[in-house]
């Protein structure tokens, strides 16, 4: 069914994709509650984020067509912030939050720059259903692109490709695992947050570059912001973790619409599984 789906042209995609999320919302009251609670916490009105009623879906609906179906198209915006952290040779971490078509930003980066700098390599949380896990370690194996699990294991290829020179990538604003996070402000509110992006950036020395991909209007593709933060990152964890948070709400406020509001991010953190731990070279 997903490869299937993945020959639908994109505009057609975002047009299903934009019914089911308005059907996700008026159908299902605690995700509707969650969804707007979480904008009300950020100071936000309902005027303000309703199109993310729509984007919600149009995620969903574009996976098909990222994971198996021919790239859509993309432009960069960037200021040549990416070329620069490349120079420098010290590798690069590039964070997003749950914006846009974040499945999209590491699939440009590893097209575009992949061929001369390397591959990039992303964290992605393995699904419970074994079926589901294999389409998805199937579908993220792009050329020049490298998925790993979110285990001791994947976290050191993570500082590897870093001191490599390498790009990686990360979705910060997700709730980590108990024992793998702090709390710390998001929008005001304390929220359990990972540690991982700052100690990596820590750890390795890499360049920190804040990225989102901007779903265009008619599914005419994607724009990939980039850009550089405006003070190096605190030596002091608990800090450097607020204020990677403090960047996800500045690039979730440049575009509020297509932020995933429904995303349960103060949860409390579950069990953590015991293949996970401290960074290790």
């Amino acid at each position: 069914m997903l490869r299937f789906l993945s020959r639908f042209p994109l505009p057609l995609l975002h047009a299903l994709g934009a019914a089911l999320g308005w059907l996700a919302f008026l159908a299902s009251p605690s995700y509707r509650r969650r969804f707007l609670a979480n904008a009300r916490q950020a100071g936000l009105a309902f005027g303000a984020v309703r199109g993310a009623v729509a984007h919600a879906g149009r995620m969903v609906a574009e996976l098909p067509r990222l994971w198996f179906g021919a790239p859509p198209p993309w432009r960069w915006d960037d200021g040549g912030c990416i070329a620069r952290a490349y120079a420098a040779g010290r590798g690069i971490l590039f964070l997003t939050p749950h914006l846009g078509g974040f499945e999209m930003s590491p699939q440009a980066l590893a097209a575009d720059y992949g061929p001369a700098h390397g591959p990039m390599t992303i964290l992605y949380r393995p699904a419970r259903q074994p079926w589901l896990a294999r389409t998805m370690a199937q579908a993220r194996g792009r050329p020049h692109l490298l998925a790993v699990p979110t285990t001791l294991a994947g976290v050191r290829q993570m500082l590897r490709a870093l001191r490599r020179g390498e790009a990686v990538g990360l979705l910060p604003d997700q709730v980590p695992p108990e024992g793998l996070g702090l709390w710390a402000p998001f929008f005001g509110r304390e929220a359990y947050s990972m540690t991982l992006a700052a100690r990596l950036a820590q750890q390795s020395g890499a360049a920190v570059l804040l990225a989102w991909s901007e779903r265009l209007p008619r599914g005419q593709g994607f724009v990939v912001h980039v850009q550089e933060r405006a003070a190096p990152l605190p030596a002091d964890l608990p800090l450097a973790v607020a204020a990677l948070n403090a960047d996800m709400e500045q690039l979730i406020r440049r575009c509020p619409a297509q932020y995933l509001w429904g995303y349960a991010r103060y949860k409390a953190p579950r069990a953590a599984p015991h293949t996970t731990g401290e960074i290790a070279a």
